[in-house]
């Protein structure tokens, strides 16, 4: 009887070894490609979201949060004296963008464009049509008038973003999420306007690792509806790796 037993552990344990290898072979592959896929298998749908790794993430934002405000602080205040040396303005800018449930909040950044940017902004969008046409297909522009020397370097490296390290500690952002838009932003998601709405906007994203500036707005949607439907903690811990490379050459920045 013991024999026959442990002919069947053995039997079952041998199956789930040899189905299992084609399994961890096809994450190495995944990990390793250019392009992040999650499988539809561990996909959360976002009413479905886990409590118990939301707040393992909320804690992850917190320490990463910390630790980032220490360890960058001389940074922080290199930045802050260089823009108060070139042109006397604020060093921060504090702009306001939708949050998780619809709530606005102000998402700050390091200052990078005049004092004046708005006037500079209308003024230019009226007399070149093609970068109208760029305004309005991606809200961003390639060479934008507005963004003063020192911050064209602090946007090429992504340094702006840094002060979103508070907004993460006080909870209005995550390390990583869909990127924070404005309200008139959210009529190009659509019926995907409830992903968006349904998580914290992180300092980094898929979007931030795919392309940024070199993708449609239509593409920026579907990674934030994808993020959100397969969102795991793995994913998370993925593109905080690739988002080491795509900041440090600068893809798709602007």
């Amino acid at each position: 009887m013991e024999s026959r037993r442990e002919c069947k552990v053995n039997t079952v344990a041998a199956n789930i070894f040899s189905c299992s290898l084609p399994a961890v072979n096809n994450l190495g592959a995944r990990v390793m490609s250019q392009s992040i896929h999650v499988s539809n298998t561990s996909a959360l749908s976002p009413s479905a979201l886990r409590r118990y790794d939301q707040g393992l993430k909320r804690t992850i934002d917190l320490v990463g949060a910390i630790l980032g405000l220490l360890f960058l602080s001389p940074l922080l205040l290199v930045i802050v004296l260089l823009l108060k040396v070139t042109d006397g303005g604020p060093a921060f800018y504090g702009h306001r963008r939708v949050g998780r449930g619809g709530r606005e909040f102000r998402c700050w950044k390091f200052r990078t464009m005049s004092v004046c940017g708005d006037t500079i902004l209308k003024a230019h969008l009226e007399r070149d049509p093609a970068a109208a046409l760029e305004w309005r297909a991606t809200r961003k522009l390639r060479h934008d008038p507005r963004v003063t020397s020192v911050g064209r370097v602090l946007r090429r490296l992504s340094l702006d973003e840094l002060p979103q390290l508070f907004n993460i500690l006080t909870g209005e952002m995550s390390i990583v999420g869909p990127r924070p838009v404005v309200t008139d932003e959210l009529f190009h998601y659509g019926a995907d306007e409830v992903y968006y709405l349904k998580v914290r906007p992180g300092l980094t994203g898929l979007w931030q690792v795919s392309g940024r500036s070199d993708l449609s707005y239509e593409h920026r949607v579907e990674l934030d509806r994808r993020y959100v439907e397969r969102w795991t903690l793995s994913l998370d811990a993925l593109i905080i790796i690739r988002t080491v490379p795509a900041v440090c050459l600068a893809r798709g920045s602007c």
